[in-house]
């Protein structure tokens, strides 16, 4: 099928970009100077966070776990991986256009729709295998090092601390809505790039907006109140609803929702820009 193989087209594009390595590479870097940091000196870090609670409540066992190691990785990282899957999606489209090959691709019996689809999914792909080699780096390695055990999470409302059996679930839907939220940025990306035919310029826009939609969370400004549900980076943090007791429910269902609508109107928003496109050269 013609679909079928322009998307495993696209994927050995993707493949063969030397900077599609860079965010496997960075996230094993990162990841292995955080977790050779916590082996050697760990301990005091937790001590910090737990000293406060240490007058009413009393920690045994392996409290520097492989689960609460993951979980500091995470905190630290995945705020990072948007950059990493705009370095790659950002000029699917537009690099292509630039180069002039766009044209050889449409001269093909497939249609632009299928064409376009075909590099959103295998954008998508690109993203799995970064969230799934992150979730190796600091789940199953976090594991191996350091050991399973309780987790430990602190949050707005105080401490929490859930059940080992408790929580492989819980980083299992953690990483799926991660994932949901980076095929978001990678949809942007390709969507800002069926605007243009420079390649750098939907990076640079996509970590714009980012950057943009972060402060405007972040600003206790009430005029920014409505908005604020609405936005991307609102709901890239939703991973973390998973380590509430009890679930919010109902918040990693809006968030799923939202994050949903967001690729639907953007990959329509692609389709119709990629169908009206004047490509001649």
């Amino acid at each position: 099928m013609i679909f079928i193989k322009s998307i495993y087209n696209e994927v050995i594009k993707i493949a063969l970009k030397p900077r599609s390595y860079l965010g496997i590479a960075a996230i094993t870097v990162l990841v292995g100077v955080i977790l050779f940091a916590l082996k050697s000196d760990g301990m005091s870090i937790i001590s910090f966070v737990t000293s406060s609670f240490e007058q009413t409540l009393s920690f045994e066992g392996n409290v520097l776990n492989g689960n609460l190691v993951a979980f500091i990785i995470l905190q630290m990282l995945i705020v990072q991986i948007p950059l990493l899957i705009a370095l790659v999606t950002g000029d699917l489209v537009s690099g292509e256009a630039a180069m002039g090959t766009i044209r050889m691709l449409l001269t093909q019996p497939i249609s632009r729709t299928q064409l376009l689809l075909s590099k959103f999914i295998a954008g998508g792909i690109y993203t799995l295998i970064v969230i799934v080699w992150l979730g190796f780096m600091s789940v199953i390695m976090g594991k191996l090092l350091f050991g399973s055990g309780d987790l430990m999470v602190l949050n707005s409302d105080g401490l929490v601390i859930l059940q080992e059996a408790d929580v492989n679930w819980r980083y299992l839907g953690g990483f799926l809505v991660a994932f949901l939220a980076l095929f978001t940025v990678s949809s942007l990306s390709i969507c800002l790039s069926c605007f243009t035919d420079n390649s750098i310029g939907p990076i640079v826009t996509t970590m714009s907006i980012i950057l943009l939609f972060t402060i405007i969370g972040t600003l206790d400004v009430h005029i920014f109140d409505s908005v604020r549900p609405f936005l991307l980076t609102t709901h890239m943090a939703s991973w973390r609803s998973f380590f509430e007791d009890p679930l919010p429910i109902q918040d990693i269902k809006n968030s799923i929702l939202i994050l949903f609508i967001h690729n639907i109107l953007l990959i329509s928003i692609s389709i119709y820009v990629f169908n009206k496109k004047d490509i001649t050269a």
